[in-house]
């Protein structure tokens, strides 16, 4: 598990979880409820850099419900994560 950012500053993800066969799932962090396009532009940016190897994308936020968007990025509440 890592962090990922371009040298540049043009990217950053918060979490790059990878697998042992170099699945990689991409991982938000936000302090809101609700997840807007901007919030997961860098996502979109991981998926199209690593096509063929990512798995998933996920935003974690302080919202109540989890849910998949129409892009396919899961929304998980913290709570949901442990206690």
């Amino acid at each position: 598990m890592g962090h990922l950012r371009t040298g540049n500053g043009d990217h950053e993800v918060d979490l790059v979880v990878e697998g042992t066969e170099g699945q990689v799932v991409g991982i938000e962090v936000k302090l809101a409820a609700a997840v807007t396009d901007a919030d997961v532009r860098h996502l979109h940016w991981l998926r199209r850099q690593l096509t063929d190897d990512v798995v998933d994308l996920m935003v974690i936020t302080t919202g109540e419900t989890a849910y998949r968007r129409s892009d396919g990025v899961a929304v998980v509440p913290l709570a949901l994560l442990g206690p």
